[in-house]
């Protein structure tokens, strides 16, 4: 089979089947405002094609959105059948919608060290902690980041919403280049008292507590819509981090179930009450990811008011797969391992100035290639001493140059993985070496390993090699 058909068939065997048609028409019946610049008159989806000959202009605004376990068909631009998200999928509808994206790691905070670094977690201490726990884990203060390099190059930077690189005082958004930060320090919090994983108050502004006892994800989108809405003096780049839809699972009408789960965490009871496990539905959980498509529609109006939408870069994407009630079908796994469920999560991407909508990429790509990228589109330049493990898409994106041929890497404690092209080298908890061909077999169910040894001890080798470069775990 061709590659460019491999490549077309492995997406949408991976769900993406279902047409943006229905997503788009969807969102645009929810949403009244026309679509914006760049956006496709065409009612379907085409395979991605750069909008070369295009002058560059001013540097682009970065608005990178994050949500919070969030797998990757729970979406219904990408396939799921009982939440509606016409916002998110409108958003798909004016610009790229991947299939193939994949988080930097299986769980939240190494996906963050990813994403903020450029760099595998296991490059730096903090990276280790799968996830953070404690406050003597975090990210070293004295690393380059996204923010800080974006910073030097002149841009302004903040952060809102979930961190989950460490804690206070020796960790924070403020140390690593974001010039402003409100939000969450640790990995979950209950959402209206905003009791967090170390059984303290965990809502801040800057490194002080900042009182708000309302429902969070209102909160968050309140302060990304009045930062996105300023008279802005030069570009700037935020990282909008949802916690929705991470336990525990809670909607704004549930303050009384809120309440009694910060009781719970006062007494003691704090990883417990927090991981909601006599909580939480399907329906609830499909609430909890419509609102937070309400959230992301609200700040993309905030921003379309601002007069800056044609010139900033919109990145939506999940932190790392589903958890007990997302849909992931067909793939495997969830949070946590590294099967495809595990990783491969809804990402889009619009930038009406530069990119043409109604367009979807079957191309892997993950968490380290968005940092190459939102630093060369900044004008900034990547620390030689800490050289990134990302590659770039701006040649993919703007010039309609090829990814070049390289292996996408991802170690956790008890899994390992690597991908080369449709290949997918994958370890379960049980040492069990396994081989697929994610072309054909995007769940992850035909095991080829005894039928292609030498591929597979050739991706073992590769994983290896790489391996040796990263720290080692900690004993324990």
């Amino acid at each position: 089979m061709p590659e460019i058909s491999r490549r077309l068939f492995g997406g949408l065997v991976g769900g993406s089947a279902v047409s943006a048609v229905a997503g788009a028409s969807a969102a645009e019946a929810a949403t009244p405002a026309a679509p914006g610049p760049g956006a496709s008159s065409g009612p379907e989806e085409r395979p991605f094609a750069a909008r070369t000959g295009t002058r560059p202009g001013k540097r682009p605004n970065f608005l990178f959105i994050l949500g919070d376990d969030l797998g990757w068909a729970d979406l219904s631009s990408y396939g799921a059948p009982h939440i509606k998200t016409p916002h998110l999928d409108r958003l798909a509808a004016q610009g790229v919608r991947f299939t193939q994206a994949y988080s930097g790691s299986a769980t939240c905070s190494p996906t963050r060290f990813s994403l903020y670094t450029g760099r595998y977690p296991g490059r730096t201490e903090g990276g280790l902690a799968e996830p953070i726990g404690n406050r003597a884990q975090g990210l070293d203060p004295n690393h380059p980041t996204l923010a800080s390099l974006l910073k030097r190059a002149g841009y302004a930077t903040a952060l809102i919403g979930k961190w989950h690189c460490g804690w206070l005082p020796d960790h924070s958004p403020t140390r690593s280049g974001w010039d402003e930060f409100f939000g969450n320090f640790g990995g979950a919090l209950e959402y209206f008292s905003k009791l967090g994983q170390l059984g303290e108050y965990d809502l801040y502004e800057g490194d002080a507590t900042y009182k708000d006892l309302r429902y969070y994800t209102t909160v968050l989108t309140e302060r990304a819509v009045e930062y996105v809405g300023r008279d802005h003096d030069r570009p700037w780049l935020l990282n909008l981090n949802f916690t929705t839809p991470h336990w525990p699972w809670l909607t704004e009408d549930d303050e009384e179930t809120g309440a009694a789960i910060a009781d719970e965490v006062r007494s003691g009871n704090v990883l417990g009450a927090l991981l909601h496990n006599d909580g939480g539905s399907v329906e609830k959980y499909r609430e909890m990811v419509e609102n937070l498509d309400a959230s992301v529609g609200k700040v993309l109006a905030a921003l379309r008011r601002s007069g800056q939408e044609e010139n900033t870069v919109v990145v939506f994407a999940s932190d790392n797969g589903g958890e007990r009630f997302s849909y992931q079908w067909p793939l495997s796994g969830g949070k946590s391992e590294l099967l495809e469920g595990g990783i491969r999560v809804p990402t889009v991407l619009r930038w009406p100035a530069r990119v043409d909508g109604r367009q979807v990429s079957h191309e892997p790509v993950y968490s380290p290639d968005w940092t190459a990228t939102l630093l060369e589109l900044g004008g900034a330049r990547p620390d030689p001493a800490y050289p990134l493990d990302g590659h770039s898409l701006a040649g993919y994106l703007l010039r309609g140059r090829g990814l070049p041929e390289r292996d996408l890497f991802w170690r956790v404690r008890g899994n390992r993985a690597l991908r080369r092209g449709d290949w997918k080298y994958y370890r379960d908890a049980q040492g069990r070496d396994h081989l697929y061909d994610l072309s054909a077999d995007a769940r992850e169910q035909a095991d080829l390993a005894a039928d292609r040894p030498e591929l597979l001890a050739e991706l073992k080798a590769a994983w290896e090699r790489t391996d040796r470069e990263l720290l080692p775990y900690p004993a324990g």
